[in-house]
């Protein structure tokens, strides 16, 4: 609770700190004896010290709340200097004034307040206080501002992500349907497998994806559910391998990202009239590195447009890659005019 009050009033309980320390300080300084002189008693040292501090504080607040904010205002120097010298002149004069009536009562038996080095030596105290305690203001509000560009820029990335994964949820429902169109329509017995596995899949979707991090094997399971999906498509015709090597549990995530790959492979490399189209794909973790790769066959149909670019599903995870794991991971694309390679290397934590 007492690091939750200074947290919240962290400018106050600076400034606290900053003058209690300057008081304990200029009180120490001056409460030991002088030459031959008596050591003085408590009250007068600590009204001595008192004065002395508010004097401090009173030219450096009126800097702080009246002549810096209109210095920030008008932008003119010069005008600041004159605004904050006469400004501190007259506090000195008062507090002169005060300082010999409380010394000696004006009959001058106390020479320093008398002298000039005195009011000299207490402007020049006031003005490097002040200066002080205006750089304490500026460091502040410089931590404030750099704290509220960190919160917009992590809402700005948080934004981001969420439209980028609401991306993906539409992309894969109009595949999917459109397979499940296919079976239905040509009265397959396995449609009903597909709609469970479906449901599954869905079920990741809507509460899984939500998290910044999903655990790899729920991943893992997602992606077998979609290859299950196209293998019942294809009538298993079509050779599809997908190998998983190394330890998944404990491993995160962020949900989503590997399946436009696998997307990209069956959207650009198979086809029914193509009886040498084949995917296939490998997920190595070792420690917290991840290896995944997928490859797949060129479908003549798909010619060109099954280019390493295409498709809003790679342009898709390359953003969030990006925002996911900056400088943590490395994506190679590759294509040849029988192959299409994807290798995706990522620093889990």
């Amino acid at each position: 609770m007492v690091q939750t009050f200074l947290q919240k009033h962290r400018m106050l309980t600076l400034h606290t700190l900053f003058w209690c320390s300057y008081f304990l300080l200029f009180f120490y300084q001056i409460s030991g004896p002088r030459g031959n002189e008596q050591p003085r008693a408590f009250a007068e040292v600590f009204l001595n010290a008192s004065t002395h501090t508010l004097f401090l504080m009173s030219v450096a607040y009126v800097n702080y709340f009246l002549f810096l904010p209109r210095f920030l205002s008008h932008k003119n120097g010069l005008r600041y200097a004159l605004e904050f010298l006469v400004g501190a002149v007259l506090i000195l004069i008062v507090y002169v004034i005060l300082k010999r009536w409380i010394a000696d009562g004006y009959t001058h038996k106390a020479m320093f307040y008398y002298n000039h080095r005195f009011p000299i030596s207490s402007f020049v105290t006031s003005v490097l206080t002040a200066s002080f305690v205006a750089v304490l203001r500026f460091f502040t509000e410089w931590k404030d501002l750099e704290e509220q560009r960190k919160e917009l820029q992590n809402e700005k990335l948080s934004a981001e992500l969420k439209f980028l994964r609401s991306q993906v949820n539409p992309h894969f429902l109009f595949n999917t349907l459109n397979n499940l169109y296919s079976l239905a329509y040509s009265m397959s017995p396995q449609t009903t497998e597909v709609i469970s596995r479906l449901s599954q899949m869905m079920r990741y979707m809507v509460y899984d994806s939500n998290h910044d991090r999903v655990a790899l094997e729920r991943e893992v399971d997602y992606m077998q559910n979609y290859i299950s999906l196209e293998k019942l498509r294809l009538n298993d015709q079509i050779p599809i391998r997908f190998e998983v090597e190394g330890d998944l549990g404990q491993k995160k995530i962020a949900p989503l990202l590997l399946i436009p790959f696998l997307e990209n492979a069956f959207k650009h490399g198979v086809s029914n009239t193509n009886p040498d189209s084949w995917v296939k794909a490998n997920l190595i973790v070792n420690a917290n590195q991840l290896s995944f790769e997928v490859a797949n066959s060129i479908s003549v149909q798909a010619g060109t447009a099954g280019s390493a670019q295409s498709g809003i599903g790679l342009e898709n995870v390359k953003k969030r890659l990006e925002l996911n794991y900056p400088d943590r991971h490395k994506l190679k694309i590759s294509q040849d005019n029988k192959q299409f390679t994807a290798k995706l290397d990522i620093q889990l934590a």
